[in-house]
């Protein structure tokens, strides 16, 4: 078990607050915003030199250059365009993408996945078995975002991860469902070591509600030590 008491990269936010998490939220979902009269996309990437040419490319040329371009502006603006494109051909190249060593790449390969939606699914409930954290906790995030039924399942295995950031994205991505299935799992979760995880888990199960959930709240506040932790306790239980 990976011990983590500061803060950790990735998306754990030094003032952790659901609400309050733009940074990671704005990023991470493909949308559009009305701007005057048009409709404008946000989270677009910056465009490398060459972009004209990734632009004109089909999906088996943007595969080539996501997989093998030395350049991580070019393999995020791929990863952006095939996204785009929502091809069922780039799933895989984009799951593979997840474990990218740049953070920028790994990103868009996770906002292009949840773009292409319910095709996605089934791949990245395999990735979220695979040995690397980066990739397990991109496709728990991707899989979130998508937030269809199927995604259930997975996230929940998930929620068991040995990685904090695993769990803490797991949880986040059930807050969409309000799947009664998950409300043990999230309830262990008010144990973890992790204090962004387990405020993650009051969040969703605060959402989630229940007698069940209310009595495993009021019991966890008995023994939660952490300040902020015990804020968000208190005002799930409310």
């Amino acid at each position: 078990m990976h011990s983590r008491k500061n803060l950790p990269d990735e998306h754990f936010l030094c003032n952790f607050d659901v609400r309050l998490s733009s940074r990671d939220h704005s990023y991470i979902i493909i949308r559009e915003i009305f701007h005057g009269d048009s409709m404008v996309e946000i989270n677009v990437p910056e465009k490398p030199d060459g972009a004209d040419e990734l632009e004109k490319k089909g999906v088996e040329g943007l595969v080539f250059s996501l997989r093998d371009s030395t350049d991580p502006m070019v393999r995020q603006y791929a990863a952006y365009l095939l996204g785009k494109a929502q091809s069922p051909r780039a799933i895989q190249p984009l799951i593979e993408a997840l474990g990218d060593f740049d953070k920028s790449v790994r990103e868009q390969a996770t906002l292009a996945l949840s773009a292409i939606g319910k095709a996605a699914i089934e791949p990245l409930s395999a990735a979220i078995k695979e040995p690397k954290w980066e990739t397990r906790y991109r496709a728990a995030e991707a899989l979130g975002k998508i937030a269809d039924e199927k995604a259930v399942k997975p996230l929940i295995q998930a929620l068991r991860d040995n990685r904090d950031h695993v769990r803490y994205m797991a949880a986040k991505g059930l807050r969409e469902f309000g799947d009664s299935d998950a409300t043990e799992p999230l309830i262990i979760l008010l144990k973890d070591e992790n204090r962004y995880v387990r405020m993650m888990a009051v969040q969703v199960l605060g959402a989630l509600g229940g007698k069940t959930v209310h009595a495993a709240l009021k019991k966890a506040l008995e023994t939660e030590d952490d300040g902020k932790v015990k804020e968000a306790i208190t005002e799930a239980i409310k």
